[in-house]
């Protein structure tokens, strides 16, 4: 559901554009056939703009084994919110998901990793184990050794919002390894 979603948090003062790019000024590398086209008419009066807005980042993880590989995906995405390094191992948790297929189940996994922080527990590990994983039934059970996240025992990274589908691969060829995208 939607329990990432904060849309308070995008609204900006009015008036303030600090990575503002006027429209014309975006690089399209025109063909000479495209350039003459344009040179045919006057320019059009555009009254936007682009504004820079990288919300997105990419997780690559890696393993000796495909258990290996989702840890070090989940401990990637707490990564990227703090160093887990400076995250003591006093209380455990363990995470359960299912999908419909390994990468739906991946998503699942992450997405249940990312609800333990953001509901209530703000639960970050130091490490993550995967019991198993089962190919057949798409399903993953796993337990993580961390505590509460809290300034300013723990620095603050980027707040991640979602996991997200695009461009998700798992690749078993030499090495287990996954790629995910995740909004912050």
């Amino acid at each position: 559901g939607g329990r990432h979603v904060s849309y308070h948090q995008e609204v900006s003062e009015c008036c303030s554009s600090p990575a503002a790019m006027a429209a014309d000024e975006r690089d399209y590398n025109l063909t000479e056939e495209q350039k003459a086209i344009k040179a045919k008419y006057p320019p059009l009066n555009k009254k936007y703009e682009y504004l820079d807005h990288t919300a997105d980042v990419q997780l690559h993880a890696w393993g000796d084994t495909l258990e290996e590989a989702f840890e070090q995906c989940v401990m990637a995405m707490f990564g990227y919110m703090t160093d887990t390094e400076t995250v003591e191992p006093v209380d455990t948790v363990e995470v359960e998901a299912e999908g419909h297929d390994m990468l739906s189940l991946l998503f699942h996994f992450l997405d249940e990793w990312l609800y333990k922080f953001s509901a209530n527990e703000f639960f970050i590990p130091r490490e993550v184990k995967v019991l198993y994983i089962d190919r057949m039934q798409f399903k993953i059970r796993s337990i993580g050794w961390g505590e509460e996240f809290s300034l300013p025992k723990h620095p603050q990274g980027t707040e991640v919002k979602a996991i997200t589908y695009s461009a998700m691969q798992i690749c078993e060829d030499e090495k287990p390894e996954v790629f995910v995208i995740i909004d912050i």
